[in-house]
This record gives structure tokens, sequence and C-alpha cells, in this order.
């Protein structure tokens, strides 16, 4: 049995394709790898959620619903999930939920009555390995194009994609900053989007 409990990811970017303020469920496509990650952790038993930052609610861009109706197709396509968390707020509201605030993290660890301290957050920007470490939580960092260098500098474990990611944690916490790709080296860290980017 793993020592993780748990397992909270980003939503945009990091399970789903990012499309920016997105409201149509239609438009919803899960990244690589991310339905056979899911499963993996299902099988050990590990609880799996999703933290994410919605702004377009407090921009007018997007309703609730229009929220809810996407993360439906989400639960649809990849879950089910067991717990979903969703901060609608701007980043000039000062929510304690928004992350890089870890208000979503601590909200979902005790909605499925986990410890922080058992919980790893996978996400593709510094703000969601920022949420994780102010929880007390574990976080990975999945970069993405849209991922700055110095986010990927900073955080304390990277992974090349969301498997890896998953995998180095199925028999605890995640060891290591750049974690393991079962590729070749060479084809992990010179192929593909993010090229360059921990250099």
């Amino acid at each position: 049995m793993s020592p993780v409990k748990a397992v909270l990811f980003d939503r945009d970017g990091t399970l789903v394709h990012d499309v920016p303020y997105n409201a149509d469920p239609d438009r919803v496509r899960p990244v690589d790898g991310a339905r056979e990650a899911l499963a993996l952790l299902r099988e050990r038993g590990i609880r799996t959620g999703v933290v994410t930052n919605q702004s377009g609610v407090a921009r007018g861009l997007l309703t609730d619903a229009d929220v809810r109706r996407v993360n439906h197709r989400v639960d649809e396509l990849l879950g089910p999930f067991d717990v979903f968390a969703v901060c609608p707020h701007g980043p000039d509201d000062g929510c304690h939920c928004r992350k890089p605030q870890p208000g979503m993290v601590l909200w979902a660890a005790g909605r499925i009555c986990t410890n922080p301290a058992d919980l790893v957050v996978i996400g593709d920007i510094g703000a969601d390995v920022e949420a994780a470490r102010r929880a007390g939580a574990h976080g990975i960092l999945v970069p993405t194009e849209q991922t700055r260098p110095e986010e990927t500098a900073d955080a304390d474990h990277v992974a090349p994609d969301l498997l890896t990611a998953v995998r180095a944690v199925l028999d605890g916490p995640p060891k290591g900053r750049v974690l393991a790709d079962e590729r070749p080296i060479q084809e992990a860290y010179t192929t593909g989007p993010g090229q360059g980017r921990d250099a």
C-alpha cells in the first residue's frame, strides 16, 4: 500500500488540454496518458481529485454553471474523481483558496479525510506546486509551453509528463528533483513539448 493516500490534479493543462476560460464541455480533451495515469492510482486505492482556479467566473467570462458542466465532462472522461475543488475568484480578490494559496488543497484534503502530508498535487504551473507546499503536501510540476522557466527551476519535483509523475508516487512520495521516465533518457529530455525547459 502506498503511503500516498490521494493525488490532486490541476485541471487545465494538466489533466485536459488548456482551453482558456473554457465554457464548452465539447472542447474538453484529456492529455496523453491521463486515463492510464488515473487508472494506475485507482488500482492502488489512491484517491483522486481536481483543484482548479477558474478566474473566468470573477471576470464575467464564465458562470458557475459553465464550470460545473466542464467539470462534469472531465469526470465523464476521466473519473470518477473523489473531490472537485474550484476557486472562482480573480487574482486580486484576496481569497484563501486561489492557488498558490493553500485553501483548495486543504479543503479537498478535508473532504476526502486525508492528511495533507499524505497528498500529492500535480500541476503545470508554479502556483500548483506552491499551493501544495503551503498546505504541507507534496507537489510535482509537469511543465507545458505555458510554464515559465523560473517555475520549473523552483519546483521541488519535475516530471516530463503526467504518466511519469503518477508512476513516481505509486510507492510513496516523490523522490528526487527530476523524476525518472521509463522512456530512454535521451528521448525523454530532448524531444517533444517542453524541450530545454530544465536548462
